[in-house]
């Protein structure tokens, strides 16, 4: 099951991917993705294996940004990619039919794409302004996630949706009352001192 509160790794001046996803397991997130940019395979792969070992030891799942052939080499729970990435056709031809395959949406017509390619959650952002992602799509603010989760109502389309982009505890209560499935975070985790609080104060909304 994907739960509804995703932790996106990012390294910063002062803290490593690792040291990252090993704060946010131990705030209590059951969900981790490695998001490594402009870096060759080979060292995407052996962060991966120490992100696995880690998620193995809290008992959460890693899905891997961007690289299949990493996911499918540590066997981790899931593999996401963005619009501009491979084809998830593609993406599936090498994980398989049972890896978890998430895509990144923008708009309702980009979330119609995903859902024809068979995506099984979508990532639709960004919320709001956030200096991790480069090329950062239009902002959708919450109007836009209410707007794009009843068109999505009208059209039949169930695939979870998972809010991303500079997104902070205050802003949860409004995504889950759109409908939106669960939050992405980063730096709601990663800058703030009780990140233990912030986990839990947004797993209970969903409870």
């Amino acid at each position: 099951m994907l739960e509804r509160v995703y932790f996106i790794s990012q390294q910063t001046t002062t803290k490593t991917h690792l040291a990252a996803i090993e704060d946010a397991l131990t705030a209590g997130c059951k969900l981790i993705q490695l998001r490594v940019k402009n870096q060759p395979e080979a060292v995407v792969l052996e962060l991966a294996k120490a992100a696995k070992a880690l998620c193995d030891r809290y008992n959460a799942k890693l899905i891997i940004n961007d690289f299949p052939k990493v996911a499918r080499a540590v066997n981790a729970w899931g593999v996401h990619v963005g619009l501009q990435d491979m084809a998830v056709s593609d993406v599936r031809a090498i994980v398989g039919s049972n890896m978890i395959v998430g895509g990144t949406a923008n708009t309702f017509e980009h979330i119609q794409q995903r859902v024809l390619e068979g995506v099984d959650y979508i990532g639709l952002g960004p919320f709001r302004f956030t200096t991790t992602k480069e090329k950062l799509s239009p902002v959708l603010g919450l109007e836009g996630y209410q707007h794009i989760m009843n068109q999505m109502r009208a059209a039949a389309i169930y695939t979870p949706i998972v809010a991303i982009g500079g997104i902070l505890p205050d802003d949860v209560p409004g995504l889950r009352d759109a409908g939106i499935y669960g939050v992405a975070l980063s730096g709601a985790i990663t800058n703030v001192q009780d990140k233990q609080q912030v986990v839990k104060q947004i797993s209970d909304l969903y409870l």
